[in-house]
C-alpha cells in the first residue's frame, strides 16, 4: 500500500528509525553493562516489544496493571509496572497476573504494601517489590528515612520479597541520595543487586550513575518533538509522524490542518503542538479537537488545499494512545498495520 493511500490523520512510523533507535539505545545500555528494560507505554504494540526483546532487553516495563496484562496474555511475562497499585480489585488481579508470570512492582508507602500482600497472601505467592526512591520531580516516591522503613517491612512480609531500588528519572543529581539510601540498608543487613532507573534522558547520563544495573526507557524508541527540544535526540532519529491535510487557508498567513488534540494531543512546547517537516518556518499555535491551527507568517512557501504534512509531535506516548492504528513504513510504502492493543489501558 503506497501511503497516500491511508486517510489522514494517520500516524506513521519510520521502520529504518524505528529499527536504528532499538538497536542504538541497545547497544548504549549494553556498552555500560546495564539490562534494558524497554516501557512500552510509548507504542502499546506486542510486536514493537518483540522487536526490542529480540535486540537484548531483558522484560519490559508497564505503566498500568491493565498494560501488564495484555502483554502477558501476548506472551511476555517478565514485566515491572513501577507503579503504586492501590485498591483490592486491581491487587488481586495483579496477584492473578502473579501467578503465571514474573511480575514486579513498586511501592513508596506502608499502605501500599499493607495492600499487595493481603492480595498476594491468598494465593500463598511471593511479590517481588521495588522500594520508589523519591526524585527531584516530586512525583511518587519515598524520602529516604521511609524507603528504608518500606525495605524493612518487605523483609518481614512472608510473602513480599525485597527487590530493589526504583527510581524516576534517574539523573545523576539523585546518586548522592541513593548511596545514603544503599549505606542505610547495608548497615540494616538488607542488600541492594537490583536498582533501576528510567528516562529517556536519563539514559544519555547513565554513565554518570554506576549504581544502576537497569533503564526502563520508552520515547527513544519512537522519540518526538520533547526529546528534539531536549537536545536528547535529532529529527533524523523521529520515527513517528503523523500525517495531516491541509482542510483550510482561510488566510495568507493562516492553515488549517485535519489534525485536531484528538491526533495530537493538546501538549505544547514554547507554545507550539508539534513541528511541520515541509514547513520548519510554520508554528502549529492551537488545537480545537479536529483542527490544528498553523501561523504560517515566517514560511516563503504556502501550501494548498488538500496537500499533506508531516508532523513530528510533541509527545509520542500520548499520539500512540488516542489511535486505534499506527502503520510502519519504509519509504512511500505501507509494510505494516499495527493495531494499538494497549490503547486506552489506563487502570
Amino acid at each position: 500500500m503506497h501511503v497516500y493511500d491511508l486517510e489522514t490523520p494517520s500516524v506513521l512510523i519510520d521502520l529504518d528509525r524505528l529499527e536504528n533507535n532499538i538497536t542504538r539505545m541497545q547497544a548504549h545500555c549494553d556498552s555500560l553493562g546495564i539490562k534494558l528494560r524497554p516501557h512500552i507505554k510509548t507504542h502499546k504494540i506486542p510486536a514493537i516489544a518483540q522487536m526490542q526483546i529480540d535486540a537484548g532487553a531483558v522484560g519490559i516495563a508497564c505503566q498500568k496493571l491493565s498494560e501488564a496484562a495484555i502483554f502477558a496474555e501476548a506472551g511476555f511475562n517478565d514485566i515491572v509496572i513501577p507503579y503504586n497499585i492501590v485498591g483490592p480489585q486491581k491487587t488481586a488481579r495483579l496477584a492473578d497476573l502473579a501467578l503465571f508470570n514474573r511480575i514486579a512492582v513498586s511501592a513508596d508507602h506502608p499502605a501500599v504494601l499493607q495492600g499487595l500482600a493481603e492480595a498476594v497472601k491468598v494465593n500463598e505467592l511471593t511479590l517481588q517489590v521495588l522500594v520508589e526512591l523519591g526524585t527531584e520531580i516530586e512525583r511518587t516516591g519515598a524520602s529516604i528515612d521511609r524507603a528504608v522503613d518500606l525495605a524493612q517491612r518487605i523483609e518481614r512480609e512472608e510473602h513480599l520479597n525485597f527487590a530493589g531500588v526504583l527510581l524516576y528519572p534517574s539523573t545523576p543529581v539523585m546518586r548522592p541520595p541513593l548511596q545514603e539510601l544503599l549505606a542505610r540498608l547495608d548497615t540494616d543487613g538488607i542488600g541492594v543487586s537490583h536498582i533501576s532507573g528510567g528516562g529517556t534522558g536519563a539514559a544519555q547520563q547513565a554513565a554518570n550513575f554506576p549504581e544502576l544495573t537497569e533503564l526502563r526507557v520508552g520515547t527513544y524508541v519512537f522519540n518526538d518533538w520533547r526529546t528534539v527540544s531536549a537536545g536528547w535526540a535529532t529529527l533524523d532519529d523521529c520515527a513517528m509522524f503523523v500525517t495531516a491535510t491541509v482542510v483550510s487557508h482561510p488566510h495568507d498567513k493562516r492553515m488549517i490542518l485535519d489534525s485536531g488534540s484528538k491526533t495530537l494531543t493538546a501538549e505544547a512546547i514554547a507554545g507550539e503542538h508539534g513541528y511541520i517537516l515541509e514547513y520548519p518556518e510554520a508554528r502549529i499555535y492551537q488545537l480545537n479537537e479536529e483542527h490544528a491551527y498553523v501561523d504560517l507568517s515566517d514560511c516563503d512557501a504556502r501550501p494548498e488545499i488538500g496537500d499533506r504534512v508531516h508532523i513530528v509531535p510533541v509527545h509520542t506516548c500520548v499520539v500512540t494512545n488516542m489511535h486505534n492504528t499506527i502503520y510502519g513504513v519504509r519509504g512511500d510504502q505501507v509494510e505494516v498495520e499495527w493495531p494499538v492493543a494497549a490503547r486506552g489501558r489506563v487502570w
